[in-house]
């Protein structure tokens, strides 16, 4: 579903090549455990099975053989009741973009704010966004872009954008809609008023708590061939235990062959959804695919996506405060094969 986005600035970010200690131990303490007649199979990481591997960006979606570089990743390793490096990431603040569609767009009710009541690292090395309703019945929430909005893929190779969440478990969920997306680099400056001819990837969400997900490819004009707002989508798909712990959600943008591109979607490394280059026009494909991106994390409470799924009006009376997504690690890479 659409998830207009941004006005704002861009300046340089160096990429994070971090990795936490905790995460090089497990893969080698995996690699000790396997039995030796596994050993022949051991392909790096692109061709690990299980947890180590599933912690990592791409395990089981990357090609192989392509060499992919780290253009930017964040382990969210702040102090607990931190904000984020406002160097790598900007807060989305109030109920629209300046000049942009009211309620960001989508009918959603929560205000954005920078509070680390909102949007906080919580000691353990994870993001946390949590919505939280007042005593007044007012919502406030978090969304978060990256500076950087020059995360493509060039041509004859390919784009991963990958993150490791959990997505929010609140006991009674009707509108809650988090989500884990990107936006194409040209709507930054205009309020997202030139969407969704500028590409819009949303890589995971999930609505009213239902432990599910979609990922779906926003292009073209309202109402055109990518048929929006709805825009190209898998749907909602099962996503066993998406509430309970963290799973890697990823797309690649695969140019590797300029005349037949593709979007891979993919969780814990298998895929789940591709569009491919000639599902569209040639023209909307190369204005919403071949470009720079940046990536987005919100939690956003009401609005259309919840109501068409549940055929109500979303948030329920009862609907919980304060259940947050964990976002372990974010990580942008490309390959030149």
């Amino acid at each position: 579903m659409n998830r207009i986005a941004f006005f704002g600035t861009s300046p340089d970010a160096s990429p994070d090549p971090r990795r936490r200690t905790r995460r090089r131990l497990s893969v080698v303490l995996a690699v000790l455990c396997l039995p030796l007649t596994g050993l022949t199979g051991l392909a790096g990481p692109a061709g690990l099975s299980g947890t180590a591997a599933a912690d990592e960006p791409g395990a089981g979606a990357r090609t192989a053989t392509a060499a992919w570089t780290t253009m930017f990743r964040d382990d969210f390793d702040g102090a607990s009741g931190t904000g984020l490096n406002t160097a790598d990431w900007l807060y989305d603040i109030g109920t629209s973009y300046p000049g942009g569609a009211a309620n960001w767009g989508t009918g959603e009710i929560e205000t954005s704010t920078s509070s680390t009541e909102n949007v906080y690292h919580d000691g353990s090395g994870h993001m946390v966004i949590k919505p939280i309703r007042d005593a007044s019945g007012h919502w406030t929430s978090g969304r978060v872009e990256t500076q950087r909005t020059d995360f493509a893929a060039p041509a004859g190779g390919q784009l991963q954008l990958s993150a490791s969440l959990k997505q929010p478990d609140p006991a009674s969920g009707l509108g809650y809609w988090p989500a884990f997306w990107a936006m194409g680099a040209d709507a930054r400056p205009v309020g997202a008023t030139n969407w969704p001819s500028i590409g819009e990837l949303d890589i995971m969400e999930d609505v009213n708590a239902l432990s599910q997900h979609s990922t779906t490819f926003h292009c073209g004009q309202w109402a055109g061939e990518c048929h929006d707002p709805d825009g190209i989508s898998s749907g909602l798909q099962a996503c066993n235990g998406c509430q309970s712990g963290y799973h890697t959600y990823s797309v690649i943008v695969d140019r590797r062959n300029t005349a037949a591109e593709q979007l891979r979607f993919y969780l814990d490394g298998v895929q789940t959804f591709a569009v491919n280059q000639n599902e569209v026009s040639e023209a909307t494909w190369r204005a919403a695919v071949d470009h720079g991106y940046f990536a987005i994390f919100d939690v956003a409470i009401g609005g259309s996506y919840p109501n068409k799924v549940c055929g109500c009006t979303s948030p329920s009376a009862d609907i919980s405060s304060g259940a947050g997504m964990s976002v372990d690690w974010f990580a942008a890479e490309v390959s030149n094969s």
